[in-house]
């Protein structure tokens, strides 16, 4: 039997939630709190494997109160469920220890889901949330990926730079040399020290880099 406490501001909305929830034969609602400071009283009462937690309450928030509930001795898991469906709510919740973050829209057999899911020990998204959290997470190693490429580039020469945006542009060995007035044997030169500088093996990964880094 999974024990379980909802936790919402909204006596209508927690009621409901409840006996949807008591409805399952394999859960059971031990508890209810109107807001965040109550939930972590609740917890330290009853024991619970699942908490419902809402996000914005009057009386105290639920991402504070998820934060205060997973550092107790052996804490309940926590759902966040609510009607925001903000990212910072959501980067918020699960910094704080939440296993799983659905809006209140969710169809009811997917919360049954998501509270077996979270009691087991593992985390469950809204499928929104999902993808945007892969697409945050791919724009922060981006940039990530571009800074580092930046610091490396600040070791180049002025006339090393120029070089390396030719290579990120496609440019031949030949082409630098006319476009930069020089001799080829010294475009070798400084393409080497770029790669050296750089840690690189060749020209294709030069050319990937400075494109990463918007050169």
């Amino acid at each position: 039997m999974i024990r379980v406490m909802v936790v919402d501001d909204e006596q209508l909305v927690r009621g409901a939630l409840a006996k949807m929830v008591d409805s399952r034969p394999d859960m059971s609602v031990v508890a209810e709190a109107a807001n965040g400071p109550q939930a972590v009283a609740a917890v330290r009462r009853h024991r619970t494997d699942v908490v419902l937690m809402d996000v914005r309450m009057a009386g105290g928030d639920g991402i504070a109160a998820t934060a205060a509930i997973r550092r107790l001795p052996d804490p309940p898991q926590v759902l966040v469920l609510t009607t925001f469906d903000l990212d910072e709510h959501v980067l918020a919740a699960l910094e704080a220890g939440a296993s799983g973050f659905l809006l209140k829209d969710t169809e009811p057999d997917r919360l049954f889901h998501a509270i077996r899911t979270v009691a087991s020990g593992e985390a469950t998204l809204a499928p929104t949330v999902t993808r945007r959290l892969i697409e945050r997470t791919r724009e922060r190693a981006l940039k990530a990926k571009a800074n580092a490429a930046r610091y490396e580039f600040s070791a180049l020469t002025a006339r090393e730079r120029e070089v390396l945006k030719c290579i990120a542009e496609g440019a031949s060995n030949q082409a630098i040399s006319k476009r930069l007035y020089l001799s080829e044997a010294t475009v070798k030169t400084h393409v080497s020290k770029v790669l050296a500088k750089l840690g690189l093996e060749n020209r294709v990964q030069a050319a990937l880099i400075a494109r990463d880094a918007d050169f």
